[in-house]
């Protein structure tokens, strides 16, 4: 993920998943405001997906020949993600950690943790969607 107008950028690192979290709903259906304690509580978060790792590295195993010392000329070979970036996901909170990137929040979760995700096909516009957990 590259920050606009900065030469740095976020790298996602093997099989975790950049999420943007969805804001929190402090007041409840009928207006009530509920305390943080109350939002602490909850165990399952949500979010877009802003960037996946490339996944779960395999081993190389190279020729019986090589010695295991040598450096393999192959290419690093992944169990890709099934996540994918612009997918709302529903997720552990315990598993996530927060992190700060250019004044936004985002939460960083490993693939274990997601528990669903939804995915909009490519002929269809990014819609909200209201989950109540």
């Amino acid at each position: 993920m590259k920050s606009p107008g900065k030469k740095k950028s976020l790298i996602v690192i093997g099989d975790r998943v950049l999420i943007e979290p969805e804001n929190a709903s402090e007041r409840t259906e009928v207006g009530l405001i509920l305390p943080q304690t109350v939002l602490e509580k909850e165990q399952v978060q949500a979010g877009r997906v802003v960037a996946v790792g490339p996944g779960i590295p395999l081993p190389d195993l190279g020729n019986a020949e090589d010695e295991p010392w040598q450096q393999s000329s192959q290419a690093p070979r992944y169990v890709p993600v099934q996540v994918e970036e612009g997918d709302f996901a529903l997720f552990l909170k315990k598993a996530a950690i927060e992190i700060k990137w250019d004044d936004e929040k985002f939460l960083i979760v490993p693939q274990a943790a997601v528990l669903v995700v939804v995915r909009n096909s490519p002929d269809e516009e990014k819609s909200d969607l209201n989950f109540d957990f």
